[in-house]
C-alpha cells in the first residue's frame, strides 16, 4: 500500500514535503496558532460556527495532541517492530479533553512544546528508519509518512480555525 496524505481542500502535497521540511516548519507552528488564538474572545473560541464543526480552539488542542501522539508513535516505531498504537477517534479526544473548556494561551503554549518535541524527534531519525512502521487502526504508518502528515495537520487545521474565526465574524489571519 503507498502512503498517501494528498489533499484537495487545502492543496497539501504529500510527495512535496521532505523531512528537513518537516524538521523545520514543526517548530513554527507554536507562534502561528499562538497568532491565530491570540486577541480573541474566549466565548469565539470555543464557538463551533457549525454543527459538525470544531470550534477555533478545539482544532488547536487537537493539534496539540496529534503532535504529542505522534512523538510517542514514531518512538515506538524506532524500538519497536510495527507497534500497534492506540488513540481515541478525534472527536472522542475532543469529548473526552473538554476542547471547548480549555485556556487559548495553555493549549498554544503546550502546543509549540510538542511541535518543538516532535521536530526534534524527527531530526534524530536516521534516513535509513525513515521507513520504519507504526499499525493504528490496521493500517501501516512510516516514520517519513508521520512527518509529513503532522506538517498536514498543523496546515490544514490553520486553515480550519480561520475558516471558524470568520464564519463566527471575527477576521482571521491568512
Amino acid at each position: 500500500m503507498t502512503e498517501t496524505n494528498d489533499c484537495e481542500e487545502c492543496g497539501f502535497r504529500d510527495d512535496a514535503v521532505t523531512m528537513a521540511d518537516a524538521v523545520e516548519a514543526l517548530p513554527a507552528f507554536g507562534a502561528r496558532y499562538r497568532e491565530r488564538l491570540s486577541g480573541v474572545e474566549p466565548g469565539v473560541l470555543r464557538s463551533r460556527p457549525a454543527p459538525g464543526t470544531w470550534s477555533p480552539l478545539g482544532y488547536a488542542a487537537h493539534v496539540r495532541d496529534v503532535f504529542a501522539w505522534y512523538d510517542e508513535w514514531v518512538g515506538r516505531a524506532l524500538v519497536e517492530d510495527r507497534p500497534v498504537v492506540v488513540a481515541p477517534t478525534p472527536d472522542e479526544a475532543a469529548e473526552l479533553g473538554r476542547y471547548d473548556e480549555l485556556d487559548a494561551g495553555e493549549v498554544a503554549t503546550a502546543l509549540a512544546a510538542n511541535a518543538e518535541r516532535l521536530a526534534a524527534r524527527f531530526a534524530a531519525v536516521p534516513e535509513e528508519a525513515w521507513p520504519r512502521v507504526h499499525v493504528r487502526r490496521g493500517h501501516e504508518r512510516s516514520v517519513l509518512f508521520t512527518a509529513r502528515r503532522a506538517v498536514h495537520e498543523g496546515d490544514h487545521h490553520l486553515l480550519d480555525i480561520d475558516r471558524g474565526l470568520r464564519s463566527l465574524g471575527h477576521g482571521a489571519g491568512s
